[in-house]
């Protein structure tokens, strides 16, 4: 298969990458026995060298095997925000045989014991800010085990960052059914023998289930490792890197570049639980920060401080990130501030994160990349799976190393999700998008994310780009309105910058201006603040959902 993306391929990088050959678990035991002295991570200045992180990994896969019967293949969990111990836990399940199944900590119980049920986890390890969620499930026999960390646990005595409350929270009493961290990290039983190869299971991260309920995606070591290699061997990193690691350890960005990039090249991650701009810019200053994974609406937040000062940033070499396109307004302030050009992505929970990847030397605006290393991407009609021609907009589909092996315990889902075009195994995405001459991928919108206006297709991602241009506007979220004449209608949900003192009607003229007659909202809505998940993104389709719901109210009343 011809792949466009070697026009613009960087120089001196090779079109494929070997098969791996090790695992994530082994990575790490490789990196320690290399650089035992070297700073693993960094929490708000307090440091644990790969050695004694790899110690505590050992003890913890040992507590798994002797305490909690855990073998190899069983899946266990982790529900915490970014901390040391989550990279204890994640490497201490690996070194057990186990499967890491990350949890959103802000899920409710409901939403847990879906993940817990559906992935048939006995064992959690659990902040302890979140232990009145998982209780209920150690009541009813949900959970057999759940290991409580306490974050406070690695901060140090002298502490001049600001550290939100729920994380200076010393440890409470243990509730009933909890183990404390301390049986997991000191124990001292002996580690079971690690037989665990580059195709077994490793990892089992949920998609976010915004259309239904989630669906664990199937990684292994080897895919997981091939997608680490796209990122780090793609922007060249080492091991003399640091890493702001920000972005939420139990998405797919926060766990491959927090969790697994840096300890595969023994470089620094500065682990910062919660986005704070003020604390990250410190980190940064304070402890070399040279990468910084991040989504857009981080920069559109980090980019706001009044007093940022080039020196801040000055260790700076690359910043990246996906999730919703970066828009050139942003885009341009953060060259300005910091001399740096995002690098803008595509990933899925589905690929462990990286697909597309833009090149250092030749970027573009707006779009994914250029697929990574051993990746086909073609573009093609949704209903007949035809491929489209160039430029024009189709279904995004994928085949490569880094593509999970499929949904788990899900075979009907998997029926949907897989197709075998010229021999190759693709992975329908969802998502719509073209490819440029030069092989450049651009993400469009989601399938069914489309406007559809007295016959016009309104991208909402292009409407969002062009308002995020207006000097007053801070975030955008565009959707469609039930119309009973258009049918749709444009409506956009805005966060206007303080003190901002234009009108909805503002909005509209100014929109007039800039962009096509039919992609103009004719609604516009301020509120405080958009729906967000965990990593950062949007939450349209909820958005969305809720507008439909009042429209449908009002029809009802009248």
């Amino acid at each position: 298969m011809k792949r466009l993306q070697h026009r613009a391929w960087p120089k001196d990088l090779p079109h494929d990458l070997p098969k791996t050959t090790t695992t994530l678990y082994q990575a790490f035991a490789d990196t320690a026995a290399a650089h035992p002295n070297k700073d693993c991570l960094n929490f708000y200045g307090k440091t644990l060298s790969y050695a004694d992180a790899h110690s505590q990994i050992c003890n913890i896969a040992a507590y798994l095997h002797s305490e909690c019967g855990v073998k190899p293949g069983d899946r266990v969990s982790i529900c915490a925000q970014n901390c040391p111990q989550y990279m204890l836990v994640f490497y201490g399940i690996l070194r057990a045989g186990a499967v890491v199944v990350p949890i959103n900590p802000m899920n409710k119980t409901k939403e847990i014991k879906y993940v817990v049920d559906d992935a048939q986890v006995e064992v959690i390890f659990v902040a302890q800010d979140r232990s009145d969620q998982i209780a209920p499930l150690l009541e009813d026999g949900t959970l057999c085990h759940a290991n409580m960390l306490i974050y406070a646990d690695f901060l140090g005595d002298m502490i001049t960052l600001d550290v939100p409350e729920i994380i200076r929270q010393t440890a409470q009493p243990l509730p009933e059914k909890f183990t404390s961290w301390a049986a997991a990290a000191q124990c001292k039983a002996p580690a079971p023998t690690y037989l665990r190869l580059p195709d077994d299971l490793a990892v089992l991260p949920y998609t976010s289930g915004s259309t239904g309920r989630g669906k664990g995606c199937m990684h292994t070591n080897a895919s997981a490792l091939h997608a680490a290699r796209a990122v780090y061997d793609w922007f060249g990193f080492s091991g003399a890197d640091v890493f702001l690691s920000v972005s939420p350890m139990f998405h797919v960005v926060g766990l491959q570049c927090g969790l697994i990039v840096p300890v595969v090249i023994g470089a620094t991650s500065v682990i910062l639980p919660r986005w704070d701009k003020v604390t990250a810019t410190k980190l940064m200053r304070d402890y070399k920060v040279s990468v910084w994974p991040t989504v857009p609406t981080m920069v559109m937040d980090f980019i706001t401080q009044e007093d940022l000062k080039r020196a801040d940033v000055a260790s700076l070499h690359t910043v990246f990130g996906g999730g919703i396109a970066m828009p050139d307004a942003v885009a341009a302030r953060l060259l300005e501030l910091t001399n740096l050009t995002f690098l803008e992505g595509y990933g899925l929970t589905e690929t462990i994160a990286p697909t597309t990847a833009n090149p250092r030397e030749k970027p573009k605006r707006q779009c994914g990349g250029l697929p990574v290393f051993n990746t086909d991407v073609i573009i093609v009609d949704p209903d007949t799976l035809a491929p489209v021609p160039h430029d024009e907009v189709g279904e995004i589909l994928i085949s490569g190393p880094q593509v999970m092996r499929g949904y788990w315990n899900n075979d009907a889902a998997n029926d949907e999700a897989f197709v075998v075009i010229d021999g190759a195994r693709f992975l329908r995405t969802g998502d719509l998008g073209r490819v440029d001459e030069d092989g450049y991928v651009f993400i469009v919108d989601r399938l069914k994310r489309m406007i559809n206006a007295s016959g016009y297709k309104v991208w909402p991602t292009d409407v969002e780009a062009t308002l995020y241009d207006h000097p007053d506007i801070v975030e955008a979220c565009v959707i469609a309105s039930p119309d009973p004449y258009r049918g749709e209608t444009v409506k956009a949900l805005i966060v206007l910058r303080d003190g901002a003192e234009c009108t909805p009607e503002d909005i509209t003229k100014w929109a007039h201006k800039n962009m096509a007659a039919y992609k103009v909202p004719r609604i516009v809505s301020f509120v405080n603040a958009l729906m967000k998940s965990g990593s950062g993104k949007v939450l349209w389709r909820e958005l969305q959902a809720i507008e439909n719901a009042e429209v449908n109210a009002e029809k009802s009343k009248s």
